[in-house]
């Protein structure tokens, strides 16, 4: 594969990855779908769209996945929405990456990974990043919303954590996408009293699902073929960046003194981590 396709590939990747939030934040701000819905609509719709293009590509027939990962990618999908019903897109795509490589590293901690001086340093970066972005104050992001998307992130890093080695990713991730609509339909019945729908919030969640996620995870397949593992997780440092900008953009959000601090801190801490890493395997 070029170098251009791949970047190509990449950057379309990490615009979907960060067009979930942007998405997420449009129907519940500006439309009256309710959260639960959003999440129903958004994992069928990544599963039709998953499993279409299993089948263009002419790939292996059958069910794939598994219940436990489906389960975890329920709880970050459902947790993700839930918290875009108070955060902005930026401070949530933020903190949801924060989580996701916190609980990444600490599973390779714990595994036996040792940790250089320059990652420890980047490690408490971060950590101390996701502190002050959380610590009272005005500027500071509501707590139920904070805690809802960082078990999101927690639940995502699992998800993600169970999928390294898997043969086919692209229909793996569509048989745990049609597994998780299961748990969300049965979210969205206990959630009938509050529900509400909205033609514009069922098409942002159609398009979250089957655009953003569906098709954005299938791109995304398709780069790692042609980057590093490094790289691979580098380029993500962008995710929580074109978010917050996209927000700005398109949500009028306003950028906080705080939020700049520590999307720095976190950001280029858990870069320090990746990059020591890479010097680490290269050792």
């Amino acid at each position: 594969m070029s170098r251009t396709r791949v970047f190509a590939l990449t950057s379309l990747a990490m615009i979907a990855f960060a067009g979930n939030s942007l998405l997420c934040r449009l129907a519940l701000k500006n439309t009256s779908i309710d959260a639960a819905s959003f999440t129903s609509i958004r994992l069928i719709s990544g599963a039709l769209a998953l499993w279409l293009i299993v089948l263009v590509r002419g790939g292996a027939r059958g069910a794939s996945g598994s219940w436990p990962s489906a389960f975890a990618l329920f709880v970050y999908a459902a947790g993700f929405s839930f918290a875009y019903l108070s955060l902005s897109a930026g401070t949530g795509a933020l903190l949801l990456f924060g989580a996701v490589q916190a609980t990444m590293i600490s599973y390779g901690l714990w595994a036996g990974e040792r940790l250089r001086w320059r990652q420890t340093a980047g490690l408490m970066s971060a950590l101390g990043g996701l502190v002050g972005l959380l610590l009272p104050g005005l500027s500071a992001p509501p707590l139920h919303g904070a805690v809802l998307m960082l078990a999101a992130g927690v639940a995502w890093g699992i998800y993600s954590l169970r999928g390294k080695g898997i043969g086919d990713p692209t229909r793996v991730t569509a048989g745990n996408f049609l597994r998780a609509a299961s748990f969300a339909a049965g979210l969205s019945v206990a959630m009938l009293p509050w529900g509400s729908l909205a033609v514009s919030g069922i098409w942002y969640a159609i398009s979250s699902g089957a655009v953003a996620s569906g098709v954005g995870y299938a791109i995304w397949y398709t780069a790692l073929r042609g980057l590093k593992a490094t790289s691979a997780a580098t380029v993500q440092l962008s995710v929580p960046v074109i978010a917050a900008v996209g927000g700005i953009i398109f949500l009028n959000e306003p950028v906080t003194l705080r939020l700049l601090i520590a999307a720095a801190a976190i950001i280029g801490g858990i870069a320090l981590v990746i990059v020591g890493n890479r010097q680490s395997t290269n050792a």
